[in-house]
């Protein structure tokens, strides 16, 4: 834990996603170096991997009125639960009831299927399949930005709180680490012999919610779906056979590499990872790390201190906070090597 004051938060992007401030935090020697983002190829070498989540942030904020009284409802949906079913919030949640009706277009609707509390419901949608769903959805829905913005969404979240390379649609929240990168830099790192290799995992809302409990080893992580393609599997399993550095671009990144690695012959290349990483866990793949500086209480924050050292990561934060480094999603970037 540490204290932020709220305008350390970053509400917008910076102007231009390289020129994002980068610290460089070593963890052999402790040292601490001050840079921006678009001199992190000075840092790479050739031969390194860069692994990156191409995962695209769906527009989960959808409003529509309830088919029996016309009344306005807010479904902000979270977490796929297959077909087309997903868990969601809604908003005002009090007089909804399972079989509710709501109409988001004339040819979107869903139904309320299952209440539990606190506004949390399953909707069925009636889309013809996936793709036609969220292809409804990048029509009318929002872009969920992250609650600690305060803030509606504008138009430029539109671009702004989606990575250069995002692909798959389906998570609620950026791989924010990837949001630093423009073509241009991409084209440059890779011209200088670094190799890239993209794995999905669906950023889901769970990555927002605090560890409340006193021994961190109890709190319920989230687990998000992921798919990854065996060629590019194959890239990460040579690179480590002929020991050359991998390098996870994103919180999200890395527990997924590090997943499959601890799944050894049982891996699957698509499927569910709930693998949670705190202060004593041993890394197997990951030489170093691309995060952006994570919320106090996160489980992020104990992800990047079990690879860096909690005495480490707290130094790096202090340095920042003094620094006046911009935090969170639309925040600066770090360097863990």
């Amino acid at each position: 834990h540490y204290n932020i004051d709220e305008d350390r938060i970053a509400k917008y992007p910076a102007r231009k996603r390289a020129w994002s401030k980068l610290l460089i935090l070593n963890r052999a020697t402790g040292e601490i170096n001050d840079s921006r983002f678009f001199h992190i190829k000075d840092y790479l070498h050739p031969g390194d991997l860069l692994v990156l989540n191409n995962t695209k942030v769906i527009n989960a904020r959808l409003r529509g009125r309830k088919r029996e009284t016309g009344a306005e409802i807010e479904i902000f949906i979270l977490e796929h639960e297959g077909g087309l079913a997903w868990k969601s919030l809604a908003r005002p949640a009090k007089r909804l009831k399972p079989g509710t009706v709501i109409d988001f277009t004339d040819e979107l609707t869903g139904v309320v299927e299952e209440k539990k509390g606190d506004g949390n419901v399953t909707v069925r949608f009636n889309s013809v399949n996936l793709s036609e769903f969220y292809r409804s959805i990048e029509r009318i829905g929002e872009i969920p930005i992250p609650p600690y913005l305060k803030r509606s969404p504008e138009r430029s979240d539109q671009k702004r709180y989606q990575t250069v390379y995002a692909e798959k649609a389906g998570a609620v929240a950026a791989p924010t680490a990837g949001l630093h990168f423009d073509k241009n830099l991409q084209e440059k790192i890779r011209e200088m012999g670094v190799e890239f290799c993209y794995l999905t995992l669906h950023t889901g809302y769970g990555t927002f919610k605090p560890v409340e409990s006193q021994d961190i080893r109890k709190h319920p992580i989230h687990s998000e779906s992921y798919e990854i393609l065996p060629e590019e599997y194959r890239k990460i399993l040579l690179a480590v056979k002929e020991k050359r550095r991998i390098i996870p671009v994103g919180t999200t990144s890395m527990r997924l590499i590090e997943y499959m690695s601890a799944c050894g012959g049982k891996k699957r290349y698509s499927g569910e990872c709930g693998l949670y990483i705190y202060p004593g866990f041993r890394f197997k793949v990951s030489s170093a790390l691309i995060t952006n500086f994570h919320l106090p209480y996160s489980s992020l924050l104990l992800l990047v201190s079990a690879f860096a050292g909690r005495e480490l990561i707290l130094k790096a934060y202090e340095h920042a906070l003094s620094n006046k480094y911009r935090f969170f999603s639309y925040g600066d970037s770090m360097l863990i090597l």
